[in-house]
């Protein structure tokens, strides 16, 4: 029993259902392997355990309710979503001690299907960062080595799920803040299509890019989740109403990946990827060919200008949604402001960290009358160029496959004092958000040298979610399980 932490989310499930474990053990275990974990991860900002436990017993005894796809299953859900009656700080001083009264439409629909929420997970301040070194109260460890960072911003929720304190969690990926983490991690992550998850109750950092995602430790982990969270919303004005797929379907429907083209664009393989993640994605390529699939050469010719449109425009729409907090309606108040002019400096001042106001005073300064056509309108257009590539690229084959980070997890405070060289870590990941398309990252071995993990990511067509999890399905399936970290 006290290994349970350690079954995936669908065997857990399995167990449930037969009676072979109850609600209440499984949270149990879940909340001793968090006290036993969490004094060196810090992966989590809130935990929940006495609603946890209540929450359990009340389902047990109702008893297995199978209408429930996540009954007494417990998770986790990273601090930029809104939970009723818990904390939410969006990693951020300036949201300190907040408590929400209502739940995101995400959170509501995991309660829905019978998930027990254990507690909040850490990550960089309002979303904006790569190691979780940017959260205003503490630095998540790598379950795998330590000394390493678990990647950002949904850092703390990879690591969380990568260190079985739970089956499953949520992040946001803004430019690859699910995916990246996911990598770095050892675990699976996925950002759906910009639409078909609702951002209702996420807290914004660029609401034209955000979405709300699972992850989870295995492909069908994940296809079970994305199941249960997405849909339309009609409070979310950019949700999506066409009907959700059976995801949990197609992976039973393939067997293999004959018939499958896996596009592999040349300038996602080129300088700068380490030799151990190329090894590891090359002999991934070369299974999915064992398997049936076929490589495809494609070209993708304005990914190198990815970053620099990504945060221009990240940044501008950050300092849009960020204005909203001035210590006036919620969040910090400055205690002891002169007039209203200072309340508003002191306030933001004393409550966002050196990364939030970096970008708020970029995003600002894209946006002035002076600079909008060069910076924000030129980022727009080349926006659509990126989206151009994507959908060009995708005549030619089902699925593009690329690494999700360039290198395996780094030693944290490496890269802290240097923000280019951190942005230049998304390069592999942001380019997806700005066209809007899904993409997952799974585990594909580690690297040789390291010893620590890689992510490979498949890119798909907007709304084809179902191929990218029965491809990603197969091949995970193929791959050698590297195991648990041993934390």
């Amino acid at each position: 029993m006290n290994t349970v932490y350690t079954e995936t989310l669908i065997s857990l499930r399995d167990k449930l259902a037969a009676h072979e474990i109850t609600a209440t053990q499984a949270v149990q275990a879940c909340l001793d392997r968090i006290a036993a974990t969490e004094p060196a991860l810090h992966a989590l900002l809130a935990i929940d355990a006495d609603n946890a436990l209540a929450q359990a017993r009340a389902l047990d005894a109702q008893g297995y309710d199978a209408s429930k796809a996540l009954w007494g299953v417990p998770v986790t859900i990273k601090d930029a979503l809104s939970t009723q009656g818990l904390a939410t700080t969006a990693g951020s001083a300036m949201l300190a001690g907040f408590v929400p009264v209502y739940d995101a439409f995400v959170v509501q629909k995991l309660k829905e299907a019978g998930a027990i929420i254990l507690g909040k997970n850490n990550m960089d301040e309002f979303a904006m960062g790569s190691t979780t070194e940017k959260s205003a109260f503490q630095v998540t460890g790598n379950p795998w080595d330590m000394s390493r960072v678990p990647g950002g911003s949904s850092g703390g929720s990879a690591a969380s799920v990568a260190a079985c304190q739970c089956f499953a969690s949520l992040g946001s990926d803004t430019g690859g803040s699910i995916r990246q983490p996911a990598s770095l991690c050892g675990c699976v992550g996925l950002k759906p299509t910009y639409g078909r998850v609702s951002r209702y109750g996420l807290i914004a950092y660029g609401s034209s890019l955000d979405q709300v995602g699972p992850l989870t430790r295995t492909v069908a982990d994940c296809a079970l989740v994305l199941q249960t969270i997405a849909g339309y919303d009609e409070r979310d004005s950019t949700s999506d109403p066409r009907p959700v797929d059976d995801y949990m379907a197609a992976l039973g429907a393939r067997r293999d990946l004959t018939g499958i083209k896996l596009g592999v664009p040349q300038e996602f393989f080129g300088e700068g990827l380490s030799a151990e993640v190329r090894h590891a994605c090359e002999a991934a390529l070369k299974k999915a060919q064992e398997l049936g699939a076929s490589l495809v050469p494609i070209s993708m010719p304005h990914t190198n200008a990815a970053i620099a449109t990504y945060y221009i425009i990240a940044m501008a729409e950050a300092s849009s949604n960020l204005a909203r907090f001035d210590g006036v309606r919620y969040g910090h108040r400055s205690p002891a402001p002169e007039q209203l002019q200072d309340l508003y400096v002191k306030s933001r001042s004393e409550g966002f960290g050196e990364e939030v106001q970096r970008r708020i005073m970029l995003g600002t300064y894209v946006l002035s009358s002076g600079y909008y056509d060069a910076y924000y309108r030129k980022a727009a257009q080349v926006r659509r160029l990126i989206r151009n590539d994507y959908e060009q690229a995708l005549q030619h084959c089902d699925i593009i496959c690329a690494p999700a980070s360039p290198v395996t997890a780094w030693k944290a405070g490496s890269h802290s004092q240097n923000p280019l060289e951190m942005y230049l870590m998304d390069v592999y990941t942001l380019s997806l958000n700005l066209a809007g398309l899904p993409g997952l990252s799974l585990p594909v071995g580690k690297g040789e040298e390291s010893g620590l993990p890689v992510g490979m990511q498949l890119f798909g067509r907007a709304f084809d979610e179902a191929t990218l999890l029965a491809v990603g399905h197969v091949l995970e399936q193929a791959l050698p399980s590297f195991g648990l970290p041993a934390l």
